[in-house]
C-alpha cells in the first residue's frame, strides 16, 4: 500500500483551507441509504485495516472499534507519518472523549473543515458521523493528492480513470457508480498497467459479478490492494455508493503511481551502479597490469645491477648477446605495456569526471609516477649495464694484450738469464795467468754492460704485472709469482755480479796482458745486440688500435725504425771488421786464438744469424700492420654508414615530435576527422620501423666489431632508441587525448562549436605551445569566459576553487583535458548523491532503510547482489531483519565517504 505522508507535509506547507465543500457536506438529517451504508462499512473497514496492519492491528466493526479514540490515532500516525499527541488509557467516557478529541484536532490541523462531526458522537458509536469521519480523513489523506491537469481531488481522480480507460471497448467512466457496476472499468485500469496479470479480451460486458469478482481478486493478490467491495453489492445496487468506489479507486491509483516511481528509480539505480560496475573493473584491470609490469621491472633491476664479471672475454661477449636480446625481444612489449597502461589510466579518470565520480587513486606504489619512477630506474640500470659491459669487455682485451706481453718478456728476460748465475760463481779466474784475468775482467764488465741494458726489460715486467693486478687479471697468482721469481733472480744477480767484479779487481794488478780487440768488439757488440733483441722483440710484440690514426701512427713509427736499418747495419759491419782484424792480427802475429773472444759469448755468426731474422721479420710487420689498416678502414665505413643513417632518422623523430606538438593544439575539422588524421599519422610513424631496425642492425655491427666511439656522429643507438619510442608514446597518448575530447562531447552533449571555442580559448591563452596553461594564464582565460576571478578576496577563493577540480594534485599547470572536463561540468547536469538517495527512499517506500528483498523485488538480479553485498546494515532499525542502510552506500558512490 502507498503510504500518505508526502501528500500530507505537501497539503500543510500551504495553511489550512477548505476543498472538496461539496463532498464535507454531510447530512445529518437524512440517513444513508441502506445499501450505500453497507458498502460504506466494507469498503471504510478494508481501508482503514490496510493502514492499521502496518502497525500490526485491524478493526471489525467500524463504529465500535473507533469509541475510545485509541485505534482512530494509531491510523491518523500510520497514514500520515507524524505523532500525535499520547492517548489516554483510562475506560471512562472522558478519557475515550479526551481522545477522539486529540484526533479530530490532528485532522482540523492538516486544513480539514469538520462540518457537525463531535467527539461524543463517535464515542456513542454513531454510525453515519463515524462513516463520515472516515470519509474526511480519506479524502484528505488519500484523494486530496491526486492532481492531473491543474484539477484536483474527485475531478482529478476522474480524468485519470477516463484517460486509462480511453482505449478500452465496452468502458465509459463518466462518474463513480453506474459506470463502474460491470465491472470492465476496473479490469481496465488493471490491464493498462499490467497486461499480464488480466486477459481483457476475454471479459464479457453481461456478466458483471465476474468481472468485478476478477478484477478484485487480482487487485489483492498482485497489487496488495485488500477487497473492499463486495461484486454483488455493486450489482444489486441501482447506484453504487459514490464514495466507496472512490476509495477504492484512489488505491489503485496511489499502487500504479508509486509502480511508475520505482521502476524510474530503479532505472536511475541500475545506471549509476553499471557506471560503477565499469569503472570498477577498469580499476582492476589497471591494478593488474601495474603490478604486472613493476613486478617485471623489479625482477629485471637486479639482473642489470649485476656487475659480477668474467674471467674470459666469451663469457662477456655472451653476457653482451643477452643483453642485446633484452632489448630487441623482452623489453619492447614491456614499452607497450606501460603506453597502454597510462592510456587506460587516462581513460578512466575521464569517465570517473564524466559520472561524477572521484579521480581513481591506485593503490600505492601503482601510480603513474611511481611506474615512471620504476621505468626510470630500469633504463638508469639498463644503461649503466651496457657501458659497464663495454668496459668489462675493453678491460679483457686490454688484460689478454698484457698478459700476452708479459709472458713474451718473462720468457725473453728468462732465456737471457739462464746460466748466469753458475757463470758469476765460477773460480775460473783463480788458475788462469795474467792475461786471461785481464780478459775475465773485461768479459765481466762486458757483462755488467749487459745488465744494464736488462734493467729495463726487468722495470718493464714488473710494471705489467702491476697493471695486471689493477686491473684483476684472472691468472694475478702465478702472474705475481712468476714475476717474483725474476725479481728475485735479479736481485741475487746484481750480488753475484758486484762479488765477482770485486774478485777480478783483486787479481788485475798481476794480470796485465789484455786483448784490446776483443774487448773493443765486446763493448760494441754487446749494446747492438741488445738492440737488435729490442728490435726483433718489438717486431714481434702485440698491437691493438681503435681507429685509423693509430694504426697510422704504428705504421708511421714502423717506417722511422726501417729507416735506421742502414746504419744499423754499417755498425754491424763495423762489429765484424773488429773480428776480422782479430783474427788478421792472430794469424800475423802467430797467436794462438782459444777460438772465443774471451770478453764476450756475442759471436759474429750470432749477430749475423738475429740480423738476418729481424730482415725477415720486417716484411711480416709489414703485412701485420697493412691488415690491421685494412680492418680500421672497414670499421671506418662502418661508422660513416651508421652515423649516414643517424643522421637522417635523428632530425626526422625531432621534426615528427615537432609536428606532434603543433598538432595537439590546432584545430582542423571535427575531432573525428582530427583522430582519423592522427590514426594515419601514426601509420606513418609506424611504417617508418624499418629505418629504426636497419639502424639497429648497422649498430649491432658496430658493436661486434668492438668499435667504441663514432666521430661523424651526435647520435648513439641509445638516443635513436629513446627518441623513437618517446614519438610512439607521444602520438599515441594524443590520439588518447582526441578519444577522451569525443567521450566528454558525447557523455556531456558539447557541441563540436563549443570544443572549438574552448579549444580557441585554451590556445589563446597557451602562449608558449606547451599544451597546458600555467595559474595566471588559466586565471586570464576564465576572466575572459566571463569568471570574476580578479585578484580580491572573492575572486581568489573562487579561483583556488576551480584549481582545485582542474589540478587536483598541485602541479601548477592545467592541460586541455582538465580544461574540457571543468567546462562541461559547468554546463551539465550529472546524477548526484541526493538524487541516488532520493531513488532508493522511493524504492523503499519512503523508510530510511531498505531490505535485501526489495532490492531484490526492484533491481535486476547482478545489481540487487552487487548493492546487498556492499550496503551496511542499518543502525537505526534494531530488530528489522535484512535491514541496509542506503544512504551511506548511495554517498559513497560519489567519494564523500568509505562505501
Amino acid at each position: 500500500m502507498v503510504d500518505y505522508h508526502a501528500a500530507n507535509n505537501q497539503y500543510s506547507a500551504g495553511g489550512p483551507q477548505t476543498y472538496m465543500e461539496q463532498e464535507n457536506d454531510w447530512d445529518r438529517d437524512l440517513l444513508l441509504d441502506p445499501a450505500w451504508e453497507k458498502q460504506q462499512r466494507k469498503t471504510f473497514t478494508a481501508w482503514c485495516n490496510s493502514h492499521l496492519r502496518k502497525a500490526g492491528t485491524q478493526i471489525e466493526n467500524i463504529e465500535e472499534d473507533f469509541r475510545d479514540g485509541l485505534k482512530l490515532m494509531l491510523l491518523l500516525e500510520v497514514i500520515s507519518g507524524e505523532r500525535l499527541p499520547k492517548p489516554e488509557r483510562g475506560k471512562m467516557r472522558v478519557h475515550k472523549i479526551n481522545n477522539v478529541n486529540k484526533a479530530l484536532d490532528f485532522i482540523a490541523s492538516k486544513g480539514v473543515k469538520l462540518v457537525s462531526i463531535g467527539a461524543e458522537e463517535i464515542v456513542d458509536g454513531n454510525a453515519k458521523m463515524t462513516l463520515g469521519m472516515i470519509w474526511t480523513i480519506i479524502l484528505r489523506f488519500a484523494i486530496q493528492d491526486i492532481s492531473v491537469e491543474e484539477t484536483s481531488a474527485k475531478e482529478g481522480l476522474l480524468l485519470w480513470c477516463q484517460r486509462k480507460t480511453a482505449p478500452y471497448k465496452n468502458v465509459n467512466v463518466q462518474n463513480f457508480h453506474i459506470s463502474w457496476k460491470d465491472g470492465l472499468a476496473f479490469n481496465a485500469l488493471i490491464h493498462r498497467h499490467r497486461p499480464e496479470l488480466i486477459d481483457y479480451d476475454k471479459l464479457r460486458k453481461d456478466d458483471p459479478v465476474t468481472n468485478l469478482n476478477n478484477a478484485f481478486e487480482v487487485a489483492e493478490k498482485y497489487l496488495d490492494i485488500p477487497k473492499m467491495l463486495d461484486a454483488e453489492d455493486i450489482v444489486n445496487t441501482a447506484r453504487p455508493d459514490e464514495k466507496a468506489i472512490m476509495t477504492y479507486v484512489s488505491s489503485f491509483y496511489h499502487a500504479f503511481s508509486g509502480a511508475q516511481k520505482a521502476e524510474t528509480a530503479a532505472n536511475r539505480i541500475c545506471k549509476v551502479l553499471a557506471v560503477n560496475q565499469e569503472n570498477e573493473h577498469l580499476m582492476e584491470d589497471y591494478e593488474k597490469l601495474a603490478s604486472d609490469l613493476l613486478e617485471w621491472i623489479r625482477r629485471t633491476i637486479p639482473w642489470l645491477e649485476n656487475r659480477t664479471p668474467e674471467k674470459t672475454m666469451a663469457e662477456m661477449q655472451q653476457k653482451l648477446e643477452d643483453f642485446r636480446d633484452y632489448r630487441r625481444v623482452h623489453k619492447p612489449p614491456k614499452v607497450q605495456e606501460k603506453c597502454q597502461l597510462e592510456i587506460n589510466f587516462n581513460t578512466l579518470q575521464t569517465k570517473l569526471r564524466l559520472s561524477n565520480r572521484p579521480a581513481f587513486m591506485p593503490s600505492e606504489g601503482r601510480m603513474v609516477s611511481d611506474i615512471n619512477g620504476s621505468w626510470h630506474t630500469l633504463e638508469g640500470a639498463e644503461k649503466g649495464y651496457e657501458e659497464w659491459l663495454l668496459n668489462e669487455i675493453r678491460r679483457l682485451e686490454r688484460l689478454d694484450h698484457l698478459a700476452e706481453k708479459f709472458r713474451q718478456k718473462a720468457a725473453i728476460h728468462e732465456s737471457w738469464t739462464d746460466g748466469k748465475e753458475a757463470m758469476l760463481t765460477q773460480k775460473d779466474y783463480e788458475t788462469a795467468s795474467l792475461s786471461e784475468v785481464k780478459a775475465l775482467l773485461r768479459k765481466h764488465e762486458a757483462f755488467e754492460s749487459d745488465l744494464a741494458a736488462h734493467q729495463d726489460r726487468v722495470e718493464q715486467i714488473a710494471a705489467i704485472a702491476q697493471e695486471l693486478n689493477e686491473l684483476d687479471y684472472y691468472d694475478s697468482p702465478s702472474v705475481n709469482t712468476r714475476c717474483q721469481k725474476i725479481c728475485d733472480q735479479w736481485d741475487s744477480l746484481g750480488a753475484l755480479t758486484q762479488s765477482r767484479r770485486e774478485s777480478l779487481e783483486r787479481t788485475e794488478k798481476q794480470l796485465e796482458s789484455i786483448d784490446e780487440l776483443y774487448l773493443e768488439y765486446a763493448k760494441r757488440a754487446a749494446p747492438f745486440n741488445n738492440w737488435m733483441e729490442g728490435a726483433m722483440e718489438d717486431l714481434q710484440d702485440m698491437f691493438i688500435v681503435h681507429n685509423i690514426e693509430e694504426i697510422q701512427g704504428l705504421i708511421t713509427a714502423h717506417e722511422q725504425f726501417k729507416s735506421t736499418l742502414p746504419d744499423a747495419n754499417k755498425e754491424r759491419e763495423a762489429i765484424q771488421a773488429i773480428q776480422a782484424e782479430v783474427q788478421k792480427i792472430a794469424q800475423y802475429n802467430g797467436i794462438k786464438l782459444s777460438g772465443t773472444n774471451p770478453y764476450t759469448t756475442i759471436t759474429p755468426q750470432s749477430i749475423d744469424n738475429k740480423w738476418e731474422q729481424a730482415q725477415q721479420l720486417v716484411p711480416q710487420r709489414d703485412q701485420a700492420l697493412q691488415e690491421e689498416l685494412s680492418k680500421q678502414q672497414s670499421n671506418d665505413h662502418l661508422r660513416r654508414k651508421f652515423a649516414t643513417q643517424a643522421n637522417m632518422v635523428g632530425p626526422w623523430i625531432q621534426t615528427k615530435m615537432e609536428e606532434i606538438g603543433r598538432i595537439s593544439i590546432e584545430m582542423n575539422g571535427t575531432l573525428e576527422d582530427q583522430l582519423t588524421n592522427l590514426r594515419e599519422y601514426e601509420q606513418s610513424i609506424i611504417e617508418y620501423k624499418p629505418n629504426i631496425d636497419q639502424l639497429e642492425g648497422d649498430h649491432q655491427l658496430i658493436q661486434e666489431a668492438l668499435i667504441f666511439d663514432n666521430k661523424y656522429t651526435a647520435y648513439t643507438m641509445e638516443h635513436l632508441r629513446v627518441g623513437w619510442e618517446q614519438l610512439l608514446t607521444t602520438i599515441a597518448r594524443t590520439i588518447n587525448e582526441i578519444e577522451n575530447q569525443i567521450l566528454t562531447r558525447d557523455a556531456k552533449g558539447i557541441s563540436q562549436e563549443q570544443l572549438h571555442e574552448y579549444r580557441a580559448s585554451f590556445n589563446h591563452f597557451d602562449k608558449d605551445h606547451s599544451g597546458a596553461l600555467m595559474a595566471e594564464e588559466f586565471k586570464a582565460c576564465l576572466i575572459s569566459l566571463g569568471y570574476d576571478v580578479e585578484n580580491n578576496k572573492q575572486g581568489d577563493a573562487e579561483f583556488a576553487r576551480i584549481m582545485g577540480i582542474v589540478d587536483p594534485n598541485n602541479s601548477g599547470a592545467v592541460t586541455f583535458q582538465a580544461f574540457i572536463d571543468f567546462m562541461s561540468r559547468e554546463t551539465t547536469d550529472t546524477d548526484t548523491a541526493d538524487q541516488v538517495i532520493a531513488s532508493f527512499k522511493i524504492l523503499a517506500g519512503d523508510k530510511n532503510y531498505i531490505t535485501a528483498e526489495e532490492l531484490r523485488r526492484e533491481l535486476p538480479p547482478d545489481q540487487a547482489e552487487y548493492c546487498i553485498a556492499r550496503m551496511a546494515p542499518y543502525s537505526g532499525a534494531d530488530g528489522i531483519p535484512g535491514a541496509l542502510d542506503y544512504m551511506s552506500f548511495s554517498t559513497a558512490l560519489y567519494g564523500e565517504s568509505d562505501l
